[in-house]
């Protein structure tokens, strides 16, 4: 996979992306116990809708093999992200786009990784259903999906004694609003 630098001509953030939550990194712990309750595996291509500075696709392709994107409006934290990458040594694995996580293809994607806002993840829930194929999981911290019942939920402490939750739901090929 190729990998994407935003330009340096671009200074802010994409002005046509809405800001669908503020950028508050996922702590390591959370990251891993995402990608173990995603089961994701070598097979998997991993995105990351608000990847920041990239620790969820750098964590599943260093520590499943699996390929991984990671989706950002800010150039900013797309720049670190690569530079994270390639610090990490994966960055044949990783792939960072400078992209609005509404209009992002999603359709060779297994695993979709979310720490965005509940109305965020509302407006993403008619997307996920339309373009990811049944099978595909989709995990979210701490902000569920509405009125989706999870198929699995996990309440825990973080190393910093913060409760978290993640959710994972699996599609069914059904589309949903």
């Amino acid at each position: 996979m190729a990998r994407q630098v935003a330009s340096p001509a671009v200074a802010q953030k994409r002005p046509d992306a809405p800001n669908l939550a503020p950028y508050v990194p996922t702590p390591q712990d959370v990251v891993d116990r995402m990608l173990a309750l995603a089961g994701v595996t070598r097979d998997d291509v991993v995105i990351d809708l608000g990847c920041g500075d990239g620790r969820i696709p750098i964590a599943a392709a260093r520590t499943y093999g699996a390929r991984a994107i990671g989706v950002d409006i800010d150039p900013q934290r797309i720049a670190e992200a690569n530079a994270n990458a390639k610090a990490a040594g994966v960055t044949h694995l990783v792939t960072f786009k400078l992209e609005d996580a509404l209009t992002t293809d999603l359709s060779q994607v297994t695993v979709v990784t979310l720490y965005l806002l509940s109305s965020s993840n509302l407006k993403l829930r008619p997307i996920l259903t339309r373009q990811l194929q049944p099978g595909a999981r989709i995990v979210a911290h701490n902000f569920a999906m509405g009125d989706w019942e999870a198929e699995k939920t996990e309440t825990f402490r973080d190393e910093d004694g913060r409760m978290r939750t993640i959710y994972r739901w699996t599609t069914d090929g059904k589309v949903r609003q």
